[in-house]
């Protein structure tokens, strides 16, 4: 954050103990520090610059895309699994039926 925000956060302290902290000093002083925090949160990580937003837009597009292909992928195995064990179960009941033998 800037270092204005940092000089208002020590301004309002001041401010509040010097009048005693009424409460609408010590919201300010709270909002002020929510900011303060909040910016240098995001520096820490990289996203306090103007293109922040387009990267976290990026960022879940390409999130969303993972998670689709997965539970594609996911989709898929569980489909030919099924298959397979309707097929095997279509099988051995030919079989217990006795139409293998009329199967050329």
């Amino acid at each position: 954050m800037t270092m204005e925000s940092e000089d208002m956060l020590a301004s309002l302290l001041a401010q509040a103990a010097e009048e005693g902290a009424d409460v609408a000093t010590l919201r300010a002083v709270v909002e002020e520090a929510g900011e303060l925090g909040a910016g240098r949160a995001l520096a820490r990580i990289g996203l306090a610059d103007a293109d922040a937003g387009a990267d976290l837009r990026e960022l879940r597009e390409l999130l969303q895309g993972w998670r689709d292909a997965r539970s594609g992928i996911w989709g898929q195995t569980f489909d030919k699994f099924v298959r397979g064990v309707m097929a095997l179960l279509l099988a051995a009941l030919a079989v217990q039926l006795g139409l293998g033998d009329m199967v050329p």
